[in-house]
This record gives structure tokens, sequence and C-alpha cells, in this order.
């Protein structure tokens, strides 16, 4: 029952809550440190939960002051009972919805079994989950992972490996290429791809043998390869829509050339599919849209559903084997919990067809943003709407407040989002604003929230100029 879902969240807050009263009655000497605990007695439940956070945690992100409790569906609900509409899905790991009774049965189920082995040990669930991947995927091989970004790690380590023992590249000469723009993670060999300050500033010295050239351009592809040589480059490395970068959707057919031009080469094409794949743009991979098989594909994110960290690297026998035993691995990767829930997390994607719904109301999302599209000097508050699938962003038109003389920006609309209209989205540059809900999201809710959005634009457009 709802009731029973609540229980394990409401017993954790009141820890915190007991926690941080202990810890305040501790550090009581000094007038200044009793008037912050009444500050804190007297606080909402959202403010304590985020007075702990700020205190203790990291401060590597910046979140929207909602603190979220439980999810069901398209549906969020914060520590306050407030229901929002889930416009970001956990940057598209949510594809299935929150709290997919399916996959949480399959999670469950498993829990009672057996969690974790490790790759020392065989597990009656690897296999199984290994065939039905490759299956429905149409690849040779699996390596199994946790997050996308070591799925991004493994299939660089993958191509590089495969341009030295069966490509022939000199050792150590390995180059990969990858698009500007990119986003695929935080580790150093991610950052060493980035061309965005903001991942890489301060964290040097960087990955050699990687270079970076313009996305959706094939003329910039194939010169470098030139550059760098065709017999040394082992690899590019591509999003289909770059998701981070501000849901950017490249030529059509650029996929298609890249593809052409890397088996010209004799280069492997990797589709970074974390965000992309598995429904989300309409299609169950969105290298489908191009009718291409790249050499690996990397997928992450809602292959568990959300539920927990689990990635895949699918490729060919002789890509995939170029890997030896003991060469790379992951205590994690694969463990018998993953499998469980990953594999209901695919079947729930075929069975309730998600990718085709995500196809349809993503249209019905453009189509009804257009409407807000109006040519710069014409006072409207979006200048361009874009995506493919559930996979959109808007770009708002930037201003200034009337009444305070500074500047707005993406992130002041997603405030604005949810307090008036109670939607989540969450912005991924300066005036661009990701919108991506769980594609089994409900017709009517999803045209709701539309008229909200919409709603909350205008409203901040006529306070600025």
């Amino acid at each position: 029952s709802r009731s029973d879902q609540l229980v394990g969240p409401r017993v954790r807050i009141m820890a915190i809550r007991r926690t941080a009263q202990r810890m305040l009655a501790r550090s009581a000497a000094s007038p200044a440190a009793r008037a912050g605990a009444r500050g804190l007695a007297s606080a909402s439940r959202s403010d304590q939960c985020i007075a702990l956070e700020e205190k203790y945690n990291a401060h590597n992100y910046q979140p929207l002051p909602v603190v979220l409790e439980r999810g069901m569906g398209s549906s969020v609900w914060d520590v306050d009972g407030v229901e929002y509409t889930d416009f970001l899905s956990a940057y598209s790991s949510m594809n299935q919805g929150h709290c997919h009774p399916r996959i949480i049965a399959a999670l469950k189920e498993q829990a009672d079994k057996l969690t974790l082995a490790s790759r020392a040990f065989y597990t009656e669930r690897l296999g199984r989950y290994a065939k039905f991947l490759t299956t429905t995927f149409g690849y040779d091989r699996v390596l199994p992972m946790n997050t996308g970004v070591e799925g991004g790690e493994t299939a660089i380590k993958m191509a590089r490996r495969w341009a030295y023992d069966v490509k022939g590249v000199p050792a150590n000469e390995a180059v990969v290429l990858f698009a500007k723009n990119n986003f695929w993670g935080r580790t150093l060999a991610a950052v060493s791809s980035s061309t965005d300050p903001s991942s890489s500033g301060g964290f040097g010295p960087f990955m050699p043998g990687f270079d970076t050239i313009d996305y959706g351009s094939i003329a910039a592809l194939e010169e470098a390869i030139t550059r760098h040589g065709s017999d040394r480059v082992a690899a590019f490395m591509v999003e289909p829509i770059q998701g981070e970068a501000g849901v950017v959707v490249p030529p059509e057919g650029y996929l298609r050339e890249a593809k052409r031009v890397c088996e010209a080469h004799n280069v492997l094409l990797i589709a970074d599919e974390v965000q992309t794949g598995l429904g989300r743009t309409g299609r169950m991979l969105c290298s489908d849209w191009d009718e291409v098989k790249p050499d690996i594909v990397i997928l992450g994110k809602a292959l568990s559903g959300g539920v927990l960290p689990a990635s895949a690297v699918l490729g060919s026998d002789e890509v995939v084997l170029s890997i030896k035993r003991g060469q790379h691995g992951s205590t994690f990767g694969g463990n018998p919990l993953a499998c469980a829930v990953a594999e209901e997390a695919v079947r729930v994607l075929i069975d309730e067809k998600l990718p085709a719904r995500a196809d349809k109301l993503g249209a019905v999302f453009r189509s009804q943003m257009q409407e807000m599209v109006e040519p710069e000097g014409a006072g409207g508050s979006v200048e361009s709407v874009r995506g493919r699938g559930l996979l959109n962003a808007v770009t708002v038109r930037p201003g200034t407040h009337k009444a305070t003389g500074k500047p707005f920006s993406a992130w002041d609309v997603c405030l604005r989002l949810a307090k008036d209209a109670r939607v989540l989205a969450k912005p991924t540059h300066q005036n661009i604003i990701r919108f991506s809900p769980p594609l089994m999201i409900a017709e009517e809710t999803l045209d709701s929230s539309i008229a909200a959005i919409k709603d909350v634009l205008a409203a901040v457009r006529s306070e600025c100029e």
C-alpha cells in the first residue's frame, strides 16, 4: 500500500532529525549555537533536509530546493506531501516511471535470494541476462558494468585493446575521437575528452590519445582521421543526440554517414546511448533512427528503470573478446540483483511499447511548445524547441526582471515551474531547459503539464523586458 511505501522514508527522516538535534545539543555552548538550534527546530522538514545535506555533503551539485520523498509513475512527492510531475526523470533514468511495480517486484524477489557474489564465481543470473540483452539488441556479447561513465571507460579500453591486438596500431599510439560538447561523465577520462571548462578546469593533466571534432560534421571526422592517420585511430565515440549540451540533434543521417566513414578506415563507431537509448527518443536505440548498428553500444541509466546502477557495453566477439580474463572488471558489475532488475526493466520497455509511446508523445510536446516560439524582438519567451521522442529542450530568450533589473535565466524559470506549475525540470545551460518525463506519462498529464509550462513561460516573460 502507499502507506507501506512511506514507512522506510519516514523512519529515515526521523533518524536524520534526531541526529541533527543531538548534534545541535552538543554544540549549544554559545548563544549563536543556541540561536541556530532554535532556527532548525522551527524549520520545515524540507529546510531541515536541505540544511543537513548542505552541512555534511560535498557541494558538487546545485539541486533545486525541492526535497523528494517518494515517487510513482510520472509523479513525485516532497516531504511535505506536495505532488510534482517529473520532467527530468533523473536525466532519463526513469523511462519506465518511478517504482514500476514489475521492476520493484523483480528487485525484491532477487534480493531475497542473492545480491552479490562478485565475478570470482559464476551465478545463475548473469548468463541468462547476457543472453537476453545480446539477443534483444543484436550483439554477440556484453560486458556489464554499473554506471554510465564506467560503460564509457570500458568502451574506450575495449576499443584501444582491439586497436592494438586486431587492427595493429603501434603500442600506446591509439587515438580515440570525440565530438565537441560531449558529456559522458566526470571521471578523468571523461573530462579529458570534454570541451566544457566547468567539467575539465582544474583537473589536469589529461588522458593522452584523445581528440575532439565538431559535432554533426562528417567532414571534421574525415579530416581528423586523415590528420592522425587511419592506421592510428581506434574509435569515434559519439552521442546520437547530445543531451547535456542542450539536446542537440545532429543533421539527418549523421550517424549513418559516420558509420560509413568509420568502416572505410577500419575505425570503431561507439554509440553512447546512455541517455538516448532504451526508448527515450522514440526508438529502442537512438541510432535506430539512422538504421545504423554501431560497433559498440553503451547503455545505462534506464537500463535498471532507475532502481539501481546498471550499465552495459555491447559489441561483437572480435571487439569484446579483445579484453582478456583479468584485464578489466568490477566487483558489482553483472551482480545478480542488477541482472534481475535490468532484464525486467528492458522487458517493461518492450511489453509496454514505450519507445513508440515516446515517439508519439514527443511530437505532441514539440508541437504544443512550438506555439511559444516567436522571432527575436517580438517579445516571446521561447527562442527554440528541439528534440526527438521525449528527449526535448526549450531555449529561453534572455531577459531582465523589470522590478529588480537583474537578468533571468533558465534556472529562474525552473524555480517557477516547480513552485507554480508543480513541474520539475532542470536547466542544462544558461538558457536551455531539458524536458524528459517518464515515457509512460499519461496523455492527460502531459497535456496539463504543457499548459502549465506555457503559463509559467508567459508569466515570466511578462515580468521581464
